[in-house]
């Protein structure tokens, strides 16, 4: 049957007559409680009233136990231990952090350094939400968000500028291994276009909508399609850098247009800043700013 934590003695009189039952004497249970004798033996006292029952014999040079204050000293030392044991846990516990990205942000630049992070901060436990929604810091519990915006930001927000959006044209090398580099737009115009849902296709090569091409709603699987020789899309410069330093894409145009969006680190102004996610956004500003002239 489980009674009511209403009905429970106070902690404080539990834990006066634990540490008494393992010291035997109210004198030296106190020194460990930091209180006066008197105390302790006003807590037992109190304990004993509520459950109607001795607890200790108090003898001329200390305590002994009662078969009753026996039983039960055994069942509150198990109590005390799990308590100690579960605090223990949470306090080894890495400090969590949970940061907000795009997809495409997750898999071209965060995941790819993961490991990186957790050699710097091996006490943060980093908790990845990609999604293209815009984070609310309070309801959603995030502390620091990536997001692709620009000014003006609500002065309830701290923020500073990741990198610009500056697109370029890539595809797969076995894709373009004929054609002469860089191509130009006619050239593009006659290759498979491969659209992400900012459709920047049109803009980019300087003709009206409608080009034909698959569509895929997340620009990481557009780069995925163009790394698999399906065709040629359009990517920020930072998404695509370890790609074209290893040669698993190729910038097939001179062209790069720059956005009047830019990536921005962002997160609830206040007055002192969690030490786990300050860190962690160091980490974001000393890793990600400036990627574009990676």
């Amino acid at each position: 049957m489980v009674h009511s934590r209403r009905k429970l003695p106070p902690l404080n009189a539990i834990r006066a007559f634990e540490v008494s039952g393992r010291r035997l004497n109210f004198r030296v249970a106190a020194e460990e409680l930091g209180v006066t004798q008197g105390a302790v033996a006003q807590q037992v006292r109190a304990l004993e009233e509520r459950l109607g029952t001795a607890l200790f014999q108090r003898l001329p040079r200390g305590l002994k136990l009662t078969a009753h204050g026996a039983v039960y000293l055994a069942e509150v030392t198990r109590a005390f231990d799990i308590l100690g044991e579960a605090t223990g846990r949470f306090l080894d516990s890495p400090e969590a952090v949970t940061i907000s990205v795009t997809p495409t942000v997750a898999a071209r630049m965060l995941i790819p350094a993961l490991a990186e992070l957790n050699a710097v901060l091996p006490d943060v436990e980093l908790r990845t939400v990609a999604t293209e929604a815009l984070s609310d810091f309070d309801r959603d519990q995030v502390d620091i968000a990536v997001r692709l915006t620009r000014p003006p930001f609500p002065p309830s927000l701290d923020f500073q500028l990741l990198f610009s959006q500056d697109l370029v044209a890539v595809a797969s090398p076995l894709l373009v291994t004929d054609l002469p580099q860089p191509l130009s737009a006619e050239q593009l115009l006659r290759l498979p276009l491969l659209h992400d849902a900012l459709n920047q296709w049109p803009r980019f090569l300087g003709v009206e909508n409608g080009l034909p091409g698959p569509v895929f709603n997340q620009t990481t699987l557009a780069l995925d399609a163009a790394m698999a020789g399906q065709g040629v899309a359009l990517a920020c410069r930072p998404f695509v850098a370890k790609d074209l330093e290893s040669g698993r894409l190729l910038q097939v145009t001179d062209v790069v247009m720059r956005l009047e969006s830019s990536y921005y680190l962002v997160r609830k102004r206040q007055t002192v800043y969690n030490k786990a996610a300050d860190a962690v956004w160091g980490w974001c500003m000393m890793r990600f700013s400036g990627s574009e002239q990676v």
